[in-house]
């Protein structure tokens, strides 16, 4: 059985069924490695390099129906205090804050939950997701009804109106599978009512353009999981395994032991199926796409259309991570660390 350590919670979507045998609920899902990929890019122009990339992917992990409901405030809250290192980058802090009101992934095809907790961050404060239109405004997840505890956003005192709203789109729900940051570049601090959370103090074209999303929600089946959540522009994954032992101890002297370590987990992953023997959160490459053992089977979430997935050495530090790329950038990321042989080694 293959090991590999876990780096993302990745949980089959919760089926929901009528009493008596009724059909499915339909799942309302989204591509949710868009929603921080505005931020991404815009952590990348303000100097954020390897670090912008693990906190994206743990940011749009927390949109899938399995995460609590204050993981999704929790990374906002960490992209922006890495954007507080990085100048207090308003664009960066502004993608935050529409990042924070990114609808979340619906099983049921009821509205989700709000956090309960102040954020750290006061840019955030009265700040709470939007809702996507195909949900039951009037029943939440876990058959919650308005008025109950999390259905109204924290420090309010009464349900939404209009119900499914937030400060960056007051008008009501958006589309389903629809990604804020597509929808608007004004994350709505002046509709905070009371809230006294300052804005990014970014220069804001506020054109709230109706931009069509490209995401799609998805009728749920007994093979269901949630959206792709891979990266096709860098590391589709926060980790990960560290670097086995024997690497050198001189500066630097990890970047070729990671290679190693990299080519050797394609080379595992290139006999991996659909039917191969895992441990629940196992990562791994298989038939080039990006996947994750659920129920101990992969589940494989793809990539995008030109790229596959593959190991990738860290660079800064020591281990590997999985990410959604060209095979000739892979081969050209193992030759700078000093490997030969291309991404398994024997090229």
């Amino acid at each position: 059985m293959v090991q590999f350590t876990a780096a993302l919670v990745v949980a089959l979507s919760a089926l929901a069924m009528h009493a008596q045998g009724a059909p499915l609920q339909k799942r309302i899902a989204q591509v949710i490695a868009d929603s921080t990929a505005k931020w991404e890019k815009a952590c990348l122009a303000a100097g954020g390099a390897d670090k912008c990339n693990p906190l994206s992917v743990t940011a749009f992990t927390t949109l899938l129906a399995a995460a609590g409901p204050c993981e999704q405030q929790n990374s906002a809250d960490a992209m922006i205090d890495l954007a507080k290192t990085l100048n207090n980058d308003a664009d960066m802090i502004k993608f935050a804050q529409i990042f924070a009101q990114q609808p979340r992934n619906t099983p049921t095809s009821q509205s989700v939950p709000y956090c309960q907790e102040a954020p750290k961050n006061a840019e955030l404060n009265g700040l709470f997701q939007c809702q996507f239109q195909g949900a039951d405004q009037q029943t939440f997840v876990g058959g919650l009804k308005v008025g109950d505890q999390g259905t109204i956003p924290f420090d309010q005192s009464a349900p939404l109106s209009p119900a499914g709203s937030c400060p960056a789109n007051p008008d009501g729900p958006i589309a389903d599978g629809a990604q804020l940051s597509d929808l608007t570049s004004d994350p709505g601090v002046s509709n905070v009512g009371g809230s006294s959370g300052s804005s990014s103090g970014s220069s804001d074209d506020s054109g709230n353009n109706a931009a069509s999303a490209s995401a799609t929600s998805t009728e749920d089946d007994a093979s269901s999981t949630e959206a792709a959540a891979t990266s096709t522009s860098a590391a589709a994954s926060t980790s990960t395994t560290a670097a086995s032992s024997g690497s050198s101890d001189s500066s630097g002297g990890f970047k070729l032991q990671n290679a190693k370590d990299a080519q050797a987990l394609n080379a595992k992953f290139a006999s991996l199926t659909a039917d191969s023997s895992c441990t629940d959160g196992d990562q791994a490459c298989v038939d080039g796409g990006f996947a994750q053992c659920v129920g101990g089977k992969f589940v494989n979430m793809g990539c995008g259309a030109t790229t596959q997935c593959f190991a990738l050495p860290l660079v800064n530090s020591a281990g590997t991570s999985l990410a959604c790329t060209t095979a000739d950038d892979a081969s050209a990321r193992m030759a700078a660390a000093g490997a030969t042989g291309g991404v398994t080694g024997s090229d």
